[in-house]
This record gives structure tokens, sequence and C-alpha cells, in this order.
């Protein structure tokens, strides 16, 4: 099957592994997954509902939607369900149908695939490597008075680059849009990992924004991809549009009761945030100590960005990791983005011991 390589994404495990690799088994740099792996708390939940598989599974996801409510202080009924935090991309375009899509990039593709899927028109906002990539919400809103964009997509922080917008900037920008007639997503799906994630997230105030959709992913922060569990928060109305739209069973049952069991283990949430704010600069530092490596942009939750100096190095490297059982993120598939830049997930201190080890041998150094 021939696939697009801009939609292409890390975390392709089922490839046959090298030779090198440890005991047959990829070690994954290349999808951004909580490197503390599942809790204890939610293989039990997934063991303890293996046998409820004979029922199908809460369509209203009752048990589900209260801790949500109660985890992220946010009213039930603005909350709307998601097979992942991709499907609720898609859902959106399908829904809304806006005629054209403003995406400031590089960014998540699933944001351009769901909104091209829909029949839209995209256009890019390019993010310049001389201002760190930073968002600047002026020049957005006048590329969308240029372009007539109905909507806007937004990572926060954003994937690849791991750049961040404040609460406030992105309450005014989504009032500011919306007297513009367009609409605002803004995806927070790694803000979870981040301590001061008060300081950024809109999920208390995307309830009353008109025209905002707030996308999360409980994939990535509490480990577990393969359930395929997200949800948004958006008005009440918008929520019940969204969810008319839907398959009705979209969450199955073992990511609804690993969903409860996540949430309610604080433990394992405050674990996780103290082990990536105290190892991703670790890592960073780390990595801005290979000669070959040009920048690296400061990570900002479990992640980081870098270029290389010599962008010709890329493919070889990739593939020399690779050989290696090693995975990471080629990111000239991000569309804004040119060769020789890559994206490292931040994995345990052995791993990412291993990966700088592996690196060093690839390049000779």
């Amino acid at each position: 099957m021939i696939k697009n390589k801009r939609f292409v994404h890390g975390g392709n495990v089922y490839e046959p592994p090298a030779a090198g690799s440890d005991g047959g088994k990829w070690l994954d740099f290349s999808a951004n997954i909580n490197p503390l792996g599942l809790s204890a708390s939610v293989k039990d939940a997934i063991a303890a509902h293996i046998g409820g598989l004979v029922h199908y599974p809460d369509p209203e996801a009752r048990e589900l939607r209260a801790a949500l409510a109660g985890a992220y202080e946010t009213p039930e009924d603005t909350f709307v369900l998601g097979n992942g935090a991709a499907e609720l991309f898609y859902l959106f375009f399908e829904v809304e149908r806006p005629k054209r899509v403003l995406l400031p990039v590089p960014s998540f593709s699933e944001y351009e695939r769901a909104a091209l899927a829909s029949g839209a028109d995209v256009e890019y906002f390019l993010l310049r490597e001389r201002s760190g990539f930073a968002i600047d919400c002026e020049a957005l809103l006048e590329n969308v008075r240029e372009t007539k964009a109905e909507a806007v997509v937004l990572g926060n922080p954003n994937n690849p680059t791991g750049t961040l917008l404040s609460r406030e900037e992105l309450v005014r920008l989504s009032e500011r849009l919306t007297a513009l007639g367009c609409s605002l997503v803004v995806d927070e799906s790694f803000l979870d990992f981040r301590r001061d994630e008060a300081e950024h997230t809109i999920r208390r105030e995307a309830g009353r924004l008109p025209h905002c959709l707030l996308v999360r992913s409980m994939t990535k922060f509490f480990a577990m991809p393969g359930l395929r569990l997200g949800f948004g928060v958006c008005m009440p109305a918008l929520a019940a549009k969204l969810d008319a739209h839907k398959d009705v069973w979209n969450v199955n049952l073992l990511a609804q009761a690993a969903g409860v069991a996540a949430l309610g283990d604080r433990d394992y949430q405050e674990k996780s945030r103290a082990f990536v704010a105290e190892t991703a600069p670790k890592f960073a530092a780390a990595v801005k100590e290979l000669p070959n490596v040009a920048t690296v942009l400061p990570p900002s939750a479990n992640f980081l960005m870098l270029r290389l100096k010599e962008a010709g190095q890329a493919e070889g490297l990739i593939e020399g990791l690779r050989q290696n059982g090693i995975l990471i993120r080629d990111c000239a598939t991000f569309a804004g983005l040119s060769e020789g830049w890559l994206r490292l997930a931040v994995r345990k201190e052995e791993e990412n011991e291993r990966l700088l080890a592996a690196w060093k041998k690839e390049t000779h150094l």
C-alpha cells in the first residue's frame, strides 16, 4: 500500500526489527508516550473488566464522564469522547465543514488529513526557526483575514516544536477569531506532562467559548495508545452536535475502565510530571553536546526537536539507528520542515543513554 509521506507517524513497532535490536524489540524514540508505561491501576482495571467484554460498552460512558469532570474541573455536558484524540479532529471537520482551514506548521499531520477528508482547502501559516517556531498571534489573525479561513488548528504544546501559548493568549485568540467568523481547535494532548498545566490550558474556558474545541489525548500521558482514548471540551450545544455524528459505542469498554482508573491515579500522574521535568532538560543537554547537532529546541513536554548540522546526514543516521533497533522520528515529513530535522521522545535514563551511545557510534564520534 502506497502512503503519503506527509501523513506517516512514529511508533510503527510492528515492522520486523533489525538483527541488532535488543531481544527482537524496537526501542522506540519515534512516538511520544509516557516513559513510565502503564500504571498498575490501569493494568488492574483492564484485567478486572475483561469479563465485561460480553456486553456493549456504556454508550453514555457515565463513569468516565464523571471522572473527567472531576479531574479537569469541567461540567460533564461540555465533554465529547473520542476513540483517541485523532477521531475528534475528523469529527469536528465532518460536522462543522469549514471551507478553508489555516494550519500553523510544522504541526501534527492529522490536522491536515482530517481537514482534507472533509473536503476543506488547507492553507499553511509557516512558523519560523529564527523565532523559535513561536506563534505570532497578530500575524496569524492577519493571515486568517487574508485567506478567509473558517478554522484554525494549533497544538499547545505544539508537536513537533514544543512551543506554547498561555491561557490568556489562547482565550484572546479564540475571541478574536470568533469575531472573524473563524473557529479555533486547540490540541492539548501533551499538556498533562507539565506541572504548570493550569497556566496554559483552556479546559475551564472552552465550555463557554463559541466556535472553540479543546482536544486532549489520554493515550500519551497515560501510556495507552493501543486502547485509543481522547476527549474534547466545548460549549454544550457543540458537544451534543458532535456526539450526534459519532458511533454510539466509539469508546470501548476497556478504554472507559482504563480512563477512570488513570484519572484516579494521582500518584502516577505526579511521578510522571516529575520524571519528565527532571529528565527532559538533561536529555536535551546531552543531545546538544553531540557534535553533529546544530540546534535543540527546549523541550516543553516529553519530546524534543533538533536540527543536524548537515541535513544530508539524517537519512544515514536514521537507518543506522534502525540497524541498532532504535526508532527516531524524521521530521522532514512535517509540512514546514526540511531534511535534517529530527524528533526524539524522552525515555528512561538507561534508554536515553543507549540512544546516545548508538548515535555516537553511527557518526563515529
